[in-house]
């Protein structure tokens, strides 16, 4: 059976935050000043925050069964 597009959402929200997380360790990894350690602490932190509300509510589907 097909995924739901709210579901496919939620998965695509994952990877992205996925990918955030892991700019952000390699951009801090070659950073050259303050400034991008901020940036790339701030993008760590907004990834690690989506994954976490992402998590929650693909859970949140999977206990209604709407999760495919």
């Amino acid at each position: 059976m097909l995924k739901k597009e709210c579901d496919i959402n939620i998965e695509k929200t994952l990877e992205l935050a996925d990918e955030m997380i892991f700019l952000a360790r390699q951009g801090d990894e070659a950073r050259e000043d303050s400034g991008c350690g901020v940036l790339y602490g701030t993008l760590l932190d907004s990834g690690f925050k989506l994954k976490q509300l992402a998590l929650k509510e693909k859970q949140a589907h999977i206990d209604k069964g709407w999760w495919k």
